[in-house]
C-alpha cells in the first residue's frame, strides 16, 4: 500500500471514529435531557442508567452507521479539494479509480465491523435499550402485539384469542383446532384462558371440547377446566422489538419457527434479518456517492458540499423509512423494502463516479 492509501485510508478512519466521537455524545445529552424527569420519577438507580445509556451507544451507532460514515468522508474529502491535494494527486498521473481505491479499503474495513454490529453487539444493546426503555419511559404501553392472536403451535394445531393480557397471562375468546390431514379433528373453545405458573397448567372458562366423529359430533362442556398445552404463555405473544434482539443465527431459526406458526408478523422480522447484510453494502455505495460529490473543488467550500451530501442522507433515510413501513403494514416483500434504497442509490453512485472521473 503506497502512502497516498495509507494517508487517505488513515483520514478515512480518523474522521468516521470523530464523528461517531462527536455525535453520540449528543444523542446521549438530548436524550438524557429529555428523560431525565422520568429517571428522577422513578428513582432508577444509576448502575441502570449508565448501562441503558451503554446500550443506547451502540444501537444509535448502529441505527445511523452509514450516515456517519456519509458526512465524514464529504467532511475531509471536501478539506481535501478545498486544499487543492485532490488535484495535485490526479494531476501527478493517478486516475480517479486509483484514487478511490483506499476509501475502498476504508469501506471495505467499516463494512465487515457494521456486519459484526449488527450480528452479534446491537442485538444484545437493542434488548437492554428496549427492556429499559418500556420499564421506565413507557409504562402503561405494552410491548406486545395482544389483539386477534393466530398462531399455529405445531404441524396439527392452530390457537386464536381476541385479546391477551401478558402481566396476567389472561386470554380472551381462546380457540384451539386440531388438524389431521387438513381435515379437523376437534376443536376446543373457551371464554377466557389463564396460565398458572404454580401449576404449569391453563385454566379455561366455559370450556367446550368438540369432537368431530364419523358418525357425529360429540360435546365435552365444563364450567372450569384446568389442562395442559404444548405451548409456552409467552409464544403467544413475543414481544414487538424481539427480532431487533436477536443474533443472526437465532433470529433465522426464530422466523422458521414464526413462518410455521403462520404469525402475521414475519414481514417486520424478515425487515431486520435483511438489514444485517443490506447495511454493510450500503457503506460502500455511500462513500462513492460522497467521494464524487466532494471531490470537486466548488465556489461555496466545504459549506455546499456538506449541505448538497445531508440532502441525499436526507432522501436515503426517506426511501428507508417508507419501504420498511411499508413491509411491515402491508404484503409488501421485505427484501425488496431493504435493498430498493441501495439499487437506487447505487445507481446514482454510478452516474456520480462516471461525472466525476470526467
Amino acid at each position: 500500500m503506497k502512502i497516498l492509501d495509507w494517508y487517505i485510508l488513515k483520514r478515512y478512519l480518523f474522521t468516521f471514529l470523530m464523528m461517531l466521537l462527536l455525535f453520540i455524545p449528543i444523542g446521549i445529552t438530548v436524550n438524557l435531557a429529555e428523560k431525565i424527569g422520568k429517571i428522577l420519577d422513578n428513582d432508577v438507580p444509576f448502575d441502570e442508567v449508565a448501562l441503558f445509556y451503554l446500550d443506547f451507544t451502540i444501537y444509535f451507532a448502529n441505527l445511523l452507521f452509514p450516515l456517519f460514515l456519509f458526512l465524514s468522508v464529504i467532511w475531509f474529502t471536501s478539506k481535501l479539494a478545498n486544499n487543492t491535494e485532490i488535484i495535485a494527486f490526479l494531476s501527478s498521473g493517478v486516475s480517479f479509480s486509483r484514487f478511490l481505491k483506499p476509501y475502498m479499503y476504508g469501506a471495505t474495513i467499516t463494512a465487515l465491523f457494521a456486519l459484526f454490529l449488527g450480528m452479534f453487539l446491537a442485538p444484545e444493546a437493542s434488548k437492554g435499550f428496549n427492556e429499559f426503555d418500556y420499564k421506565y419511559f413507557k409504562q402503561g404501553r405494552s410491548a406486545v402485539d395482544n389483539k386477534n392472536v393466530y398462531r399455529q403451535i405445531n404441524d396439527n394445531d392452530f390457537i386464536y384469542v381476541s385479546s391477551y393480557d401478558s402481566k396476567n397471562k389472561l386470554g380472551q375468546n381462546f380457540t384451539l383446532e386440531h388438524l389431521e390431514n387438513n381435515e379437523l379433528v376437534y376443536k376446543i373453545s373457551a371464554k377466557s384462558i389463564r396460565y398458572i405458573d404454580k401449576d404449569t397448567t391453563y385454566r379455561l372458562i366455559d370450556y367446550v371440547k368438540r369432537q368431530v366423529g364419523a358418525l357425529g359430533d360429540t360435546l365435552e362442556i365444563e364450567r372450569r377446566k384446568d389442562t395442559l398445552f404444548s405451548f409456552e404463555a409467552e409464544d403467544l405473544t413475543p414481544v414487538i422489538y424481539i427480532a431487533e434482539t436477536l443474533s443472526y443465527p437465532e433470529l433465522t431459526n426464530f422466523i422458521k419457527k414464526e413462518e410455521a406458526r403462520g404469525s402475521s408478523n414475519i414481514g417486520r422480522y424478515k425487515l431486520v434479518l435483511y438489514r444485517k447484510w443490506s447495511l454493510p453494502v450500503s457503506i460502500f455505495i455511500l462513500t462513492i456517492i460522497a467521494v464524487a460529490v466532494s471531490s470537486i473543488k466548488r465556489r461555496g467550500g466545504m459549506g455546499v458540499n456538506l449541505a448538497l451530501g445531508i440532502c441525499i442522507a436526507m432522501i436515503f433515510v426517506f426511501f428507508d423509512k417508507i419501504f420498511g413501513v411499508m413491509a411491515q403494514q402491508s404484503n409488501f416483500p421485505p427484501v425488496i423494502a431493504v435493498w430498493f434504497p441501495n439499487f437506487i442509490f447505487g445507481i446514482l453512485a454510478l452516474y456520480l463516479l462516471y461525472n466525476a472521473k470526467r
